[in-house]
């Protein structure tokens, strides 16, 4: 029995309210037969009702944010992180900065907006966008420590915050108030256009507005256009009537404008640069295309650009998904005719605004966090879904194409009757960039039973091959770190790459499902080769109960020796190219337990090739060379001691461990193939018990993922070679111990 690839593709393009409604809902009651993909261009989305709060220290910075690599997991959605650059609904794919193209059979387009006057402050890495929200506090703190070294003694950072609006007007309260408890002397500003501030609000809150504003002391400034801003290092905001301003920190909060990527969406737009919408929040073209929150322009009806009504927007998206994968009759949105208004004042109290009445006070503060506490628990809770529904979760990550509720299981033939089709393979290679190379005769250019490779252009001097499970569910990160994996071992073998053949296994499904998840599975492995300058030959695909991708990888010595595990010397400072720790990281994500940061930093690492330390190796005495991989650290160093006939000795301090290693191995979180990886413990001489306890001795056993190399390196040769990796990126590369004689057999001694 095998599951097959659901059918069609729901598309998620931002991580707004609206959006991750969709999201929650599918943890819930998932549509079947369906996939759901969330594009965002950061990992965390960032709640903008919680901001002012957050920079007057009211909330933790981590409070505000929605990790939407635990959301989607938990939720059983594939999370896409990548800047969109354009979207072409004829085709039905969303273009992407860095990887290609997405298909979808519905979309739904949630990208916000932008402070406007782009012409004013885009460009200007000095000026800070309210938006993206996602980074604001750190280009925040960073500008703030820039204008605080430049400060002279006695002077006042002056912080002006450019749009008088809700938001403007917060931040400014927030700003005035951080400052304040962070004993740093500022003066903040806040200026509009406007002859008034908080356009469109009572009359009663813009009065307890200023007031609140005079006794806080930020400074108004209303009834002048910015026009441009010069500097710095002497900043100055230039009105239009020539009067200027100076300034240290200018933050940018204007009114909403449509983000300039929409010019690169073939969709209707109103005159305002926004797409245009149907009540049903469906597109006036006729495509299967949603546009929600800021995005969304209803033509004649403009509603303000609030969150208030993207979160109302919600449930009406949720049911019109639901319907257009059913073939029935859309529901249209209609929006509340008021809402309530909370304006965090930054120091414990609101100002509050509804149905004509306006107050300030503690209890409008109370009332404000109570409902942007609840909104943040729906999207902060990570309970994976098959914990919701009483089962146990899986340690294993989840590879894409894994069984979900939208799958169906089939019987399927054995033997070369379960391979790919043609048309799916063929329909996959067409879209891929081939390149030529004159050390290929016969390869996908030409395609034959068998790759011909011209021996005189091409010396084949050694191979290997490596392939392993999706562990997670992106096909073209996947297909990457794949490539970088197998490339691993030839780089360890100081050879150069010269081509490789794919192995695949793909789930069932249809023609489309599979053609794209090849597409996007090679793609990423092609973007690797390639920049490795090896060819992809050719390959085999079949089909299977789950992903699987990796490569049969061939390469070069160039005259040079090959790099062994049996020359390690008595003397020789091993060397770690790379930090520990990316299956207990994985196993985690796969139980919705590993945050953004730490993510993201274990997959900036399994991205970062192992070519250059085996090149720089080259200049140095280094006869020795293995690639941590599926053994992990302790088992790959004594397949080395006993080729080598030595014994080393290894510090758990000196190990480099992936950020949130440490507390997540502490949780008990392992690697299924941890158990069998410590099979060899019996080998290992631990200097004190206590020393099993360590995070880091966890570490020895953990089996890396497109891990670093290991390096035997002459003692008297060690720091250099190390300052030589951090030149070239090697960042975590560090001596983690030596090798010595063995005594009789050899043994791997564990130190403090």
């Amino acid at each position: 029995m095998i599951s097959t690839l659901p059918s069609r593709d729901l598309v998620l393009i931002g991580a707004g309210h609206t959006n991750l409604h969709i999201v929650r809902m599918w943890r819930m009651r998932p549509i079947p037969d369906v996939r759901l993909s969330v594009v965002s261009t950061f990992g965390r989305a960032a709640y903008s009702g919680m901001l002012p709060g957050t920079l007057a220290g009211l909330y933790q910075p981590e409070e505000m944010e929605i990790d939407l690599y635990r959301f989607a997991e938990s939720c059983g959605a594939r999370l896409i992180v990548d800047e969109v650059i354009g979207f072409d609904p004829d085709i039905r794919r969303v273009l992407f900065a860095d990887r290609p193209p997405l298909r979808y059979d519905v979309a739904s387009i949630g990208i916000g907006s932008v402070p406007g006057q782009r012409e004013v402050w885009a460009g200007h890495p000095w000026i800070l966008s309210i938006k993206p929200m996602a980074t604001f506090q750190t280009r925040f703190e960073e500008r703030l420590a820039e204008g605080l070294r430049a400060q002279k003694k006695g002077v006042k950072v002056r912080v002006v915050v450019v749009g008088a609006g809700a938001g403007g007007t917060e931040v400014a309260f927030g700003l005035a108030v951080s400052m304040e408890g962070r004993g740093i002397a500022a003066q903040v500003s806040l200026l509009d256009s406007h002859t008034e501030i908080l356009a469109g609000h009572l009359r009663q809150t813009i009065g307890r507005t200023r007031r609140e504003l005079e006794r806080r002391g930020i400074a108004l400034h209303l009834g002048r256009r910015v026009t441009r801003i010069e500097g710095p290092p002497d900043t100055q905001i230039v009105f239009d009537d020539g009067a200027t301003l100076a300034a240290d920190i200018v933050i940018w909060a204007t009114a909403a404008a449509a983000p300039p990527v929409l010019a690169n969406f073939r969709l209707p737009k109103t005159d305002d640069g926004f797409l245009a919408v149907r009540p049903t929040l469906q597109t006036t073209a006729d495509y299967p295309v949603f546009v929600v929150g800021d995005t969304a322009s209803f033509g004649s009806q403009r509603l303000p650009k609030a969150g208030v009504f993207a979160v109302r927007e919600g449930p009406i998206l949720w049911e019109n998904l639901q319907r257009i994968f059913a073939s029935r009759e859309l529901v249209p949105y209609e929006p509340q005719r008021g809402f309530l208004s909370l304006l965090s004042t930054g120091d414990g109290q609101a100002i509050a605004e509804y149905k004509g009445r306006s107050g300030h006070g503690r209890w409008a503060w109370k009332w404000k966090d109570y409902i942007d506490r609840k909104f943040m628990r729906m999207y902060r809770d990570y309970t994976p879904r098959s914990l919701m529904n009483g089962q146990a979760a899986s340690v294993s990550p989840q590879p894409a194409g894994h069984a979900n509720p939208g799958m169906t299981p089939r019987m399927r033939c054995a033997g070369c009757g379960g391979k790919i089709g043609a048309n799916i393979l063929s329909a996959a290679l067409q879209r891929l960039p081939i390149a030529t190379d004159q050390g290929t005769t016969l390869g996908l250019r030409t395609p034959d039973d068998a790759a011909v490779i011209d021996r005189h252009a091409a010396p084949v001097e050694v191979l290997s091959v490596d392939f392993f499970p999706a562990f997670m569910d992106d096909p073209y990160l996947v297909g990457r770190v794949a490539a970088l994996n197998a490339l691993s071992d030839l780089w360890a073998m100081g050879s150069e790459p010269l081509g490789a053949m794919a192995i695949v296994t793909l789930p069932e499904g249809s023609p489309t499902q599979q053609t794209e998840l090849l597409f996007q599975l090679l793609a990423g492995g092609l973007r690797e080769l390639t920049d490795a300058h090896a060819t992809l030959w050719g390959g085999h695909t079949t089909l299977g109960p789950e992903l699987t991708i990796g490569y049969a990888v061939a390469g070069k010595l160039c005259g040079h020796a090959p790099f062994t595990k049996s020359n390690l010397r008595p003397g020789d400072q091993l060397i770690l190219t790379k930090a520990l720790g990316t299956a207990t990281l994985l196993a985690a994500h796969s139980q919705s337990q590993c945050p953004a940061r730490w993510l993201e930093g274990m997959l900036q690492q399994m991205l970062g090739s192992n070519a250059e330390p085996a090149r720089l190796a080259r200049n140095f005495d280094v006869q020795a060379v293995t690639d941590i991989t599926g053994f992990g650290l302790a088992g790959h160093l004594l397949e080395m001691l006993d080729a080598s006939r030595v014994s080393a000795r290894l510090s758990l301090a000196a190990l480099p461990l992936l950020t949130g290693f440490s507390e997540l191995s502490a949780t008990g979180i392992r690697s299924s193939l941890d158990q069998a990886n410590r099979e060899i413990e019996s080998r290992c001489q631990i200097e004190h018990p206590q020393l099993r306890a360590r995070p880091a001795y966890h570490a020895l056993f953990d089996p890396q993922t497109s891990g670093g190399l290991l390096l035997g390196v002459p003692a008297g040769q060690a720091a250099a070679f190390l300052a030589e990796l951090k030149k070239f990126g090697a960042s975590a590369a560090v001596v983690v111990g030596e090798v010595r004689e063995a005594a009789e057999t050899p043994e791997l001694q564990i130190v403090e």
